[in-house]
């Protein structure tokens, strides 16, 4: 069952998040949260993660599928190993 609390939204907008609701989410203290409106008016808070302008990209739809792609391949065995470089090389050239 959903774990619930009443809460009063401060003058300034703020509201406390009890301690139990806090503890349930694994939430602390300087923890962000994405704050929207359903249709129906429920106010929904979600957990998110920051993650750093440099690190974006490997974040994005297309590298995270690139990882999925990658991480196939190596459980189905879709991997080649070279005892030197020029043989990497040449099998590379090969596929163009």
């Amino acid at each position: 069952m959903a774990e619930h609390e009443i809460v009063q939204l401060a003058q300034d907008g703020r509201i406390t998040l009890p301690n139990i609701l806090r503890r349930k989410a694994g939430l602390s203290a300087g923890d962000l949260l994405r704050a929207e409106v359903a249709e129906d008016g429920r106010i929904i808070l979600t957990p998110v993660i920051a993650i750093d302008r440099n690190q974006a990209y490997f974040w994005s739809s297309r590298w995270q599928a690139g990882e999925h792609q990658a991480e196939e391949d190596l459980r189905e065995g879709r991997t080649r190993t070279f005892t030197n470089i020029e043989d990497l090389i040449a099998d590379l050239q090969s596929e163009t």
